[in-house]
């Protein structure tokens, strides 16, 4: 503990202004979130657009191309949730199934085997395993957000979890003081939309 915070004071110090613009609006874009406020979507869009500069510089390849990812979804996001659902009146929360549990798994898994030893054969790419397991879950995970997939709050704890590591090993600790809000904004979300009355199963 006492290491991530002498780390975290550090790179403090050395924050670049770009790292900085991309947590601020990280931290606008999981709280409104949170409330399932539209809003949070141009917020995604200028935090991931900041964050495929910084991780290309960090060699972190699979996170650099999961925020051009993340800049597509910004924007199917803010569709999704104004003009999508059955009503095409905007997406409502509703429940994975165990089926549906088992096929987005079982895409990460192979996906993150698929990429990891492509970057571990052809790249100097830092961490390619964790990486790509990161990137897959989060491209999966972001859709499930889209959707208003209320589970996608348990699988973010889970990829928060990893980045924590993933960015504390290439020095960006800034970031990793940032996925810790998320990782306790993401309880806060699951419970906000869990209470929702308009949920639906299966």
């Amino acid at each position: 503990m006492t290491e991530f915070l002498n780390q975290l004071a550090s790179d403090l110090a050395a924050t670049s202004s770009l790292e900085l613009v991309a947590v601020i609006f990280g931290v606008f874009y999981i709280l409104l979130a949170t409330r399932q406020n539209i809003w949070c979507w141009p917020a995604a869009l200028v935090s991931t657009g900041t964050s495929v500069v910084l991780f290309w510089d960090g060699r972190l390849l699979m996170e650099s191309a999961l925020n051009v990812y993340y800049l597509l979804m910004a924007v199917y996001g803010w569709w999704q949730w104004r003009y999508g659902g059955a009503q095409k009146d905007g997406a409502s929360i509703r429940s994975f199934n165990v089926s549906e549990h088992f096929i987005a798994l079982l895409l990460i898994a192979i996906l993150t085997l698929g990429s990891g030893f492509l970057l571990l054969k052809n790249t100097d790419a830092a961490l390619p395993f964790l990486d790509s397991f990161t990137t897959w879950a989060a491209v999966i995970t972001t859709w499930m957000v889209a959707h208003k997939i209320l589970q996608n709050w348990l699988y973010w704890i889970v990829i928060n979890s990893v980045s924590i590591f993933l960015y504390l090993e290439r020095g960006f600790a800034l970031y990793a003081a940032l996925f810790v809000v998320y990782i306790v904004l993401s309880v806060i979300g699951y419970a906000k939309w869990k209470s929702s009355r308009s949920i639906a199963y299966g």
